[in-house]
């Protein structure tokens, strides 16, 4: 997952004059100043992202054999074998 560093609290936007008007016209109908309409609505949004980017959506049938590749799962092939007889050793 992308973590990015914070060094302030502070955001610069650089925002056209027609997109700024609209914002602050929907702040002011939710009697809102810019800043928490603003902060509202972005973390609203990335809460979204950040949920759907999380979850993973599987048929029914995926999802019936995933549980019995849970509970039964295949023996390892050569190739897995391979990859974990290539791992370092833990001391």
């Amino acid at each position: 997952m992308p973590r990015t560093v914070i060094d302030n609290e502070r955001m610069n936007l650089r925002v056209r004059p027609d997109a700024k008007a609209r914002l602050l016209r929907a702040a002011a109908l939710r009697h809102m100043d810019l800043t928490n309409f603003v902060m509202q609505s972005a973390l609203r949004e990335a809460d979204a992202v950040i949920a759907d980017a999380e979850k993973l959506v599987v048929s029914e049938r995926e999802f019936h054999r995933i549980l019995e590749l849970l509970d039964n799962p295949p023996s390892p092939n050569a190739k897995l074998l391979a990859a974990a007889a290539a791992l370092p050793k833990s001391e």
